[in-house]
């Protein structure tokens, strides 16, 4: 086998890979060996149909896969013989006018990861905003859990029912004075002024008592769930059956007794480790980006542009997902893209950032150990069908590159960790509004390349992702086709969901992946 390096340029390399007809030949003859003796053939007894029936018979099939398992060596000796970390998969496709008993001629292209050198970690400085838990906030999330627990008591005879009160109805809904499906209900509880019907319907109720009978004109919304319905005026023939009065709610031993709890001390101890939870997780973000901007601003060197555009590609989709939830999907869509290239820089800077992690976390013995992956996996199992579960397993493991996906989190939360515990860390008590604040100014800085205006929520989601993404963050889409089909579940607006960034992976998958040849190589 002959290879010709043919591009050097930065971090682009190509080659051409000669493959002797002979090697293929070589290989095809093994496998007719291989198989003649478990080929059943009239007229012979087993294990005993010549050769060259057995090419002729299968041939064309033995040779596509000698061809395809000689590509894929092919390029892992490419890989190890030049010492190549590709950022992705190569692309490797097969000269033209390629025959049986011809040389293969091939050419690749690939980008490689850059050579960083792990950075010195003295002098990193941090400093960690913290906010203490108050008792009255404490209180407040008792007050919360009351107000779902509430109970409700008859209100006086021919008392009218007011916001905050609870009606029970029979309804029926109708339109065009036809009745629809599942718009009708007996003895249903409502609670005036709590939103939980569509727009409109509540607010016509106020004022109601026990015993009346009234229609009300609603207009469905234009996203409501069901298609038949969208937009649609409707009328609704209500019977007010009672009016009811909220309860007092009163925080006692009782009160959580009926929770399940011992006591209301028991309650309030843990709605506190509730609390300091989620200020742990604020005060985690807004050290890690405030960790991240010194990375950032101290490390400046070139990165794959395959591995920005599927950075790029990944922002850009949630972006425009996010700009048809907007109350002007148009305009929204206008305004991202008059920032296009503003968020392609943020695309370079996670790729980088990444890059970085993934040295450091090398270089600094960083590893995820494979107890972790095996329950990392069995819980991202958790989201399948129960039937599909074990099968989502086994895709993991088999597939290097959804493993690398899976695991690239937890190993950047680990080098993040790391570097943690090497900063100097100086600590400041806060308010919640100042360390949101704070997060936000980081934020801000972080994606400085944007205009200085008010983000809208789907520039805030990207920024907010503006953390490291993997050297594996770009995966084929196919490697998500073959995994179970999810459980369907409602989707959240990228900035509400405060997505993690993909973290650095331990290796490039794609240098693990064997690459195979495009569809011309098939024959």
């Amino acid at each position: 086998m002959q290879i010709v390096e043919t591009t050097n340029e930065g971090l682009k390399r190509a080659y051409t890979v000669t493959i002797p007809a002979g090697d293929i030949a070589a290989r095809v003859e093994g496998e007719v060996k291989k198989i003649a003796p478990q080929i059943k053939m009239p007229g012979f007894r087993p294990g005993k149909v010549p050769a060259n029936l057995v090419r002729k018979m299968h041939g064309a099939q033995l040779h596509q896969e000698a061809l395809n398992t000689t590509i894929r060596e092919a390029m892992d000796k490419l890989v190890a013989d030049n010492k190549l970390r590709p950022a992705m998969q190569p692309a490797v496709s097969l000269g033209e006018g390629y025959d049986e008993g011809k040389d293969a001629e091939l050419t690749v292209e690939l980008e490689v990861l850059p050579q960083i050198e792990a950075p010195a970690l003295d002098g990193l400085k941090l400093e960690k905003l913290t906010v203490p838990v108050t008792e009255a906030e404490v209180d407040e999330a008792v007050a919360r859990i009351g107000a779902g627990q509430k109970s409700f008591t008859d209100a006086k005879k021919g008392a009218k029912a007011k916001d905050g009160d609870q009606i029970v109805i029979d309804f029926l809904g109708k339109v065009d004075g036809v009745a629809f499906e599942g718009g009708a209900a007996e003895d249903t509880p409502l609670e005036l002024g709590a939103g939980r019907f569509i727009p409109g319907f509540e607010e016509q109720l106020v004022g109601v008592k026990a015993g009346d009978e009234t229609v009300i004109t609603v207009t469905f919304p234009e996203d409501y769930p069901a298609e038949n319905l969208k937009g649609k005026e409707a009328t609704f023939d209500i019977k007010v059956k009672a009016v009811k009065n909220p309860g007092e709610f009163e925080a006692n031993d009782e009160f959580a007794k009926a929770l399940g709890l011992e006591s209301l001390e028991q309650l309030k101890t843990l709605l506190r480790c509730q609390l300091e939870q989620e200020t742990a997780g604020l005060t985690r973000t807004q050290m890690k980006r405030a960790l991240l901007d010194q990375l950032a601003a101290g490390h400046d060197f070139a990165v794959p542009p395959s591995m920005v555009d599927a950075e790029f590609e990944q922002i850009w989709a949630q972006l425009q997902q996010e700009a048809q939830n907007e109350e002007n999907p148009e305009e929204a869509l206008k305004e991202i893209e008059a920032e296009k290239d503003d968020y392609r820089k943020i695309a370079e800077r996670r790729v980088r950032l990444g890059l970085l992690l993934s040295e450091i976390g090398q270089a600094n013995g960083v590893t995820v150990s494979s107890q972790e992956m095996e329950m990392l996996t069995r819980q991202a199992a958790q989201q399948y069908r129960e039937q599909d579960r074990q099968r989502f397993v086994d895709y993991v493991r088999s597939e290097p590159l959804a493993a690398a996906q899976l695991r690239a989190p937890l190993y950047e939360d680990k080098v993040v960790d790391f570097l943690f515990d090497k900063a100097e860390v100086t600590e400041r008590e806060v308010t919640k509004e100042e360390l949101q604040a704070a997060i936000e100014a980081e934020e801000g800085a972080a994606a400085a390349a944007k205009p200085a205006k008010k983000a809208p929520a789907k520039k805030k989601a990207a920024a907010a992702k503006d953390e490291a993404p993997s050297e594996d963050a770009a995966a084929p889409a196919e490697a998500e086709a073959e995994a179970p089909k999810k459980k369907a579940a409602p989707k959240k607006k990228a900035a509400e969901e405060a997505p993690a960034a993909e973290a650095a992976a331990e290796e490039a998958p794609a240098a693990k992946k064997k690459a195979p040849a495009k569809k011309k190589a098939e024959g």
